[in-house]
This record gives structure tokens, sequence and C-alpha cells, in this order.
């Protein structure tokens, strides 16, 4: 055999080896794609699962958020109208007071006057010594 010969075996046969090595390896990568394809299939389809769980849940909540807030509104409402009411009826009362006692309400307001004036002096004079 000559040298001619055995080197063309050996290339041959290192040829060889290098066309199995190659299309073990496209092999490998094609499996590998065909996982990775796979799994992001299954968790393109756990998400949409998800979502399709998340958006009711979503919904009723926006749903629950809306009627508390429509019903905070109605509360406030109420309880403005209730304080206005209180309000006037304090006022009517007032008023009907000062109609038939003239004397008495002139002395209330001129002491609450005073009142009102000496806490006002007190509290000046207080935040002036600081």
């Amino acid at each position: 055999m000559s040298l001619q010969t055995a080197t063309d075996k050996v290339t041959h046969g290192v040829r060889n080896l290098t066309d199995d090595v190659l299309q073990s390896a496209q092999d490998a990568v094609q499996t590998t794609r065909a996982a990775a394809d796979q799994s992001l299939d299954k968790a393109e389809a756990g998400v949409r699962n998800l979502r399709r769980q998340a958006d009711p849940a979503i919904d009723d909540l926006a749903a629950r958020a809306q009627d508390l807030a429509a019903r905070s509104i109605d509360y406030c409402a109420e309880t403005s109208a209730r304080a206005r009411k209180q309000i006037q009826q304090a006022a009517e009362v007032t008023g009907k007071y000062v109609a038939e006692q003239p004397g008495k309400s002139l002395v209330i307001a001129a002491a609450s006057g005073a009142l009102l004036a000496t806490v006002a002096m007190w509290m000046s004079r207080r935040r002036n010594a600081y």
C-alpha cells in the first residue's frame, strides 16, 4: 500500500468522521430548536390561559371599584344634605329664639363676643411669647 493510498484512506476517514460530527451537531441543533419551540408554545398557551382567567377578575375588580365610588358619592351627598338640613334647623331655632327673646339674645351675643376677643388676645400674646 502506497503512501498516497494511506493518505487518501485517512483523509476519507477524517472527512466521514467530520461529516458525521457535523450531521450530529445539526441534528442536535434541530432537536434543541424543536424543544425550544415546544416550550415557547406551552408558555404562550399558559399566558393565554392566565389572561383569560385574569380578565374576568380585573373586570370584577373594576365593577366593584365603580360600585364603591358610586356608594361613596351617594353617602357624601346624603351626609351633606343632612348637615345642611341640621344647620338650617339650627338657624331657624336661633332666629326664633332671637325674635322671642331679643334682650337675652343681645346679652348672649355680647358675652360670646367678649369671650372670643379674650381668647384671641390670649392666643396672640401666647404666640408672640414664643
